[in-house]
């Protein structure tokens, strides 16, 4: 990779990779070719897979889930892979938000956070490999016992989305792993790379062959197999709500899979007029820019005290303005390009639609155009309603939409008038309010008088249509395992035929 000062350049040619299956490396006669969204240049070429591809690697996890090469280990011996794997990224960070910057378009500096806090998964994974446990029960009289086992659910087929690559993976991956499951991962087919070199990290960490394997191709045809694969056990999915719907269909039309889902949202940003207003403005910026909007967790609604609308609105608006918009590889860029082109589209005919509706962009609204690449402006609309498609629907992208309330009781109203529960924010210097919006709100992760913050020892996951199940942490484990119920009967039975 050349650097010139703080300026990290394209690849000259891209990158080829194959898929992986049993420990090894297989070619494929059909590659997808990925141009860099802030580019425009070729940077990868992967694998098209068949589905004869993934029929092999189901049955390459499920050998080696049967045999118990990997869930026979001791919670010790799984750990100490994991930890391994935690090292190799350290050494290999800088590579690995490369690719991840130039298939998705982040900054570049974001994408070294991001491999920082998949570090931090392996380790947390590790530890609860050791921690993993079932229970007893001594009060069933003097002639029974009784012990809970949780043993691995078995293969795993994990499909993951384009947003976060390598966050989302590594935010399953060590849990699945410290669970004693194997996998089949299948990520979006424009951002494949960093799954790839996670494959061969896990192969020098010491994970066995077949454990973990990797299946490259379109979501129609790949992503869909696995799903209803009949040898899968449980399938783990993170998208829109409309594909886990039908992952839901498929489940259940092929051999009733567990599913693990984490679909959409449309996540409220609740400000006091009690709170600190330039920390909640920086934080409202950040929240609906960060990943460029393309995430799942951001703060696109925007539900702020009417008494101090319009000062937190010029405050936000200033922020706004500010956000470094630019060449994902150039250190000081906040916000990079548009992943794809279909969510480009997508994201300027919402902004289109909301000023159809009647609501007022007061900054952004608009493509910002370098030459190359794709990018839009950080865009903070005001006038919104709630029945409108930009309050309503999940943009996932850098769209903020703001609605003002009286009472707590129309701001806890207003944050709940959604299908969505993924996350939701508070900010208030009032303990009482805090306190009574959390309880209240329906949203798997809540954050008071902060947003996107924590780490892969707390549990991720949504309520209402934002999904099932939960990741990361001892909760992401459990989610990979089956309870066993099993009686000692103690000393001589009484017998039933006398």
């Amino acid at each position: 990779m050349d650097q010139v000062k703080n300026y990290l350049l394209p690849p000259k040619a891209p990158r080829e990779f194959g898929f992986f299956v049993d420990g090894r490396w297989h070619e494929s006669r059909d590659q997808f070719e990925r141009l860099s969204p802030g580019h425009g240049v070729p940077v990868t070429r992967t694998a098209k897979c068949t589905p004869e591809d993934l029929n092999a690697a189901v049955a390459s996890a499920r050998r080696a889930f049967e045999d118990r090469r990997w869930s026979g280990l001791s919670g010790a011996a799984r750990g100490a892979v994991l930890l391994r794997v935690a090292e190799i990224l350290r050494q290999r960070r800088d590579e690995i938000a490369y690719f991840e910057t130039l298939e998705n378009g982040k900054p570049i500096a974001q994408a070294r956070g991001e491999i920082d806090h998949c570090i931090a998964c392996f380790e947390v994974g590790a530890g609860a490999a050791r921690l993993l446990h079932g229970d007893s029960y001594n009060s069933l009289g003097d002639g029974l016992f009784g012990m809970v086992l949780r043993e691995p659910i078995g293969v795993v087929g994990l499909i993951t989305p384009w947003n976060f690559p390598f966050l989302i993976l590594c935010e399953r991956v060590p849990f699945i792993l410290a669970s004693g499951c194997t996998m089949v991962v299948k990520p979006s087919e424009v951002t494949s790379a960093t799954t790839l070199i996670l494959a061969e990290v896990l192969a020098e960490a010491g994970l066995p062959d077949g454990v973990y394997n990797v299946i490259t191709g379109s979501g129609r045809t790949i992503g869909q197999a696995l799903t209803e694969h009949p040898d899968v056990d449980m399938l783990s999915f993170t998208g829109s709500t409309a594909v886990g719907r039908s992952c839901v269909h498929a489940a259940a039309d092929s051999n009733f899979k567990k599913l693990g889902l984490e679909l959409g949202g449309k996540n409220p940003i609740i400000v006091f007029a009690d709170s600190d207003l330039e920390d909640a403005a920086d934080g409202a910026a950040f929240g609906i820019s960060f990943n460029t909007g393309q995430c799942c967790v951001s703060s696109s609604r925007l539900i702020v005290e009417r008494s101090v609308a319009a000062e937190f609105e010029k405050l936000l608006v200033e922020k706004m303005e500010r956000i470094r918009v630019g060449d994902p590889l150039d250190e000081a860029t906040q916000v990079g390009a548009i992943t794809t082109d279909q969510q480009n589209t997508t994201i300027l005919d919402y902004i289109a639609k909301g000023k159809a509706e009647g609501a007022q962009p007061v900054t952004g609204g608009q493509a910002i155009e370098f030459g190359k690449g794709q990018y839009i402006a950080p865009t903070l609309f005001t006038g919104v309603s709630p029945d409108m498609a930009i309050a309503r629907d999940e943009i996932f992208g850098p769209v903020l939409c703001s609605m003002s309330f009286d009472t707590i009781e129309q701001a806890i109203e207003l944050a709940n008038d959604t299908v969505y529960g993924l996350a939701a924010s508070v900010w208030t210097k009032n303990i009482d309010k805090a306190l009574t919006v959390t309880r209240r709100v329906r949203a798997g992760r809540f954050w008071v008088n902060t947003i996107m913050a924590g780490g892969p020892e707390m549990p991720l996951g949504g309520f209402k249509q934002s999904g099932w199940g939960r990741e990361a942490g001892t909760y992401g484990v459990e989610e990979y395992t089956q309870v066993k119920s099993v009686h000692v009967e103690i000393g001589k039975r009484s017998h039933w035929i006398a």
